[in-house]
């Protein structure tokens, strides 16, 4: 199987449009063309599993469109997405910030998400797809250290309920890398799928590892790569794999 997980930046783009007219500009007004460049790239990876982080569900910014929805369709994929920050959170009273959301998407015949919530930080939200061999995790963990590990214990709590092998992907906003993560991983025996620690941000000149893709013995990794396109402040990650039996 095959898992892409990307960091989309709500489709506003990487580069420097995203600055105009004003510093931040792109983050209200948006960016048309950014989606259909994302979807086209998705479609080229051919994966059978997506992890969106930063996702449009429908605000001004994206002209009302759903980037979840419109993607999934677009590669006829099922999808399940919901906002970062957790039914209770004061972010779901603010205009565009309250359709800010992350994504799982995958063949049309895998049924199986669950939503978690950290009980820490601002972006709340853990996406659990139940496979028949597997699960995955998506996350996007938060940028205040103390918080991360916080959310990294909550995160540990889960997959040791999991009877099945564990994949966590997602946007750690390790800002000091595999290092920060080291104790969560031999804690909840994962192992990153790259080896190489690439870094993945800023796109444009990349030098912090802030994305991963861990996994649990009982996944077996054939191969990894870090595609060095610019359509998001991230890299992608893309990670092909199948599951020991």
């Amino acid at each position: 199987m095959r898992l892409l997980l990307y960091n989309i930046r709500y489709a506003v783009g990487g580069g420097a449009s995203m600055h105009m007219p004003l510093p931040g500009a792109g983050y209200v007004l948006g960016n048309r063309s950014v989606l259909p460049e994302l979807t086209t790239f998705i479609k080229s990876v051919d994966p059978d599993i997506v992890g969106l982080i930063e996702v449009d569900t429908g605000s001004i910014r994206s002209r009302k469109v759903n980037q979840a929805e419109k993607i999934a369709s677009d590669l006829s994929m099922n999808t399940s997405y919901e906002t970062k920050y957790g039914s209770k959170s004061l972010n779901q009273l603010l205009p565009i910030v309250r359709k800010q959301g992350n994504a799982f998407m995958a063949a049309a015949r895998v049924h199986g998400e669950t939503f978690h919530y950290f009980d820490t930080g601002i972006k709340r939200l853990i996406i659990e797809l139940e496979m028949r061999e597997f699960a995955v995790f998506l996350v996007h963990l938060s940028l205040k250290y103390r918080h991360r590990h916080l959310q990294l214990r909550h995160l540990y709590d889960l997959i040791e309920k999991t009877k099945k092998p564990v994949i966590v992907a997602g946007d750690f906003n390790t800002f000091w890398g595999e290092n920060e993560i080291y104790l969560f991983k031999r804690a909840a025996r994962l192992q990153s799928a790259n080896v190489e620690c690439i870094p993945t941000y800023p796109s444009r000149a990349p030098r912090k590892e802030l994305d991963f893709i861990l996994f649990q013995e009982g996944i077996n990794v054939t191969n990894f790569e870090v595609p060095q396109v610019r359509y998001s402040d991230h890299l992608p990650l893309v990670c092909d794999f199948d599951v020991v039996k």
